[in-house]
């Protein structure tokens, strides 16, 4: 006698290991960290880049992977969006809290009171229920440490500016403005998505080249930057003053 049932457990063997594969690609973006910090350690700056920007890769496709195969339903005990927040503070914050502190571009005395406030207040952050609007917007400047540091090495500020601006930005992580997330925000999202692939090209290539690169790239990025930062500020102001 045949086992009917045998298809069935091989399917749904077949399906877990498949939602479970998409929690393993989740999960590498702990072991990309662990490079990064390595390379950090080593002042490697442009290849702890090249880990990080793996690791931002890996967090744009795993939400999309994870929904299409469904692994919410097909593994309940296990909570991908914990998993994720987890991947996310160790390589948007963690990381590049390191990378900042260790830069040697902030005021000596300064740099571990920024690198301990960029800790605390991105764990605040990502624990803040109200961090995402319902409008797909950050609220607040939403704990993107990685392209603080990225911008920290591209522009090397006087270490007296450095301190001071990467303190505004520490402080504006509780400030309730709203910052664009730059893939799902739906207003000017043809813009948003054209500029963020421009920003993807040039911020490999400064990274290729181990950040030197002509002033104008450099204009480009950091307009870029204002753009997602600030261009909601800006409207929302105009439509409150617009007679």
């Amino acid at each position: 006698m045949t086992d009917s049932h045998a298809p069935s457990r091989s399917s749904d063997a077949s399906t877990r290991a498949r939602a479970f594969a998409v929690h393993l690609l989740t999960a590498s973006g702990a072991a990309l960290a662990l490079l990064a910090l390595l390379e950090a350690v080593r002042e490697h700056w442009s290849m702890m880049f090249v880990w990080l920007g793996l690791a931002l890769f890996v967090d744009g496709i795993d939400g999309p992977i994870a929904r299409r195969f469904n692994v919410a339903d097909v593994l309940p005990d296990w909570s991908g969006d914990t998993l994720d927040l987890v991947i996310d503070f160790l390589t948007y914050v963690f990381v590049p809290a390191y990378a900042i502190m260790a830069s040697k571009l902030l005021l000596p005395v300064a740099a571990p009171l920024i690198g301990v406030a960029i800790v605390i207040s991105g764990a605040l952050y990502f624990a803040d229920r109200r961090m995402k609007t319902d409008d797909n917007h950050f609220r607040g400047f939403p704990a993107l440490w990685n392209a603080a540091a990225f911008y920290l090495q591209l522009l090397k500020p006087s270490p007296v500016l450095g301190t001071i601006v990467l303190a505004v930005f520490v402080g504006l992580t509780f400030v309730p403005f709203h910052t664009l997330h730059p893939l799902r925000t739906l207003r000017w999202r043809p813009l948003t998505l054209a500029l963020i692939g421009i920003w993807a090209v040039l911020t490999i290539f400064t990274v290729v080249v181990d950040f030197n690169v002509p002033t104008l790239v450099k204009i480009a990025l950091c307009g870029i930057a204002g753009y997602v930062l600030f261009s909601d500020l800006v409207v929302q102001t105009y439509t409150r003053i617009r007679p």
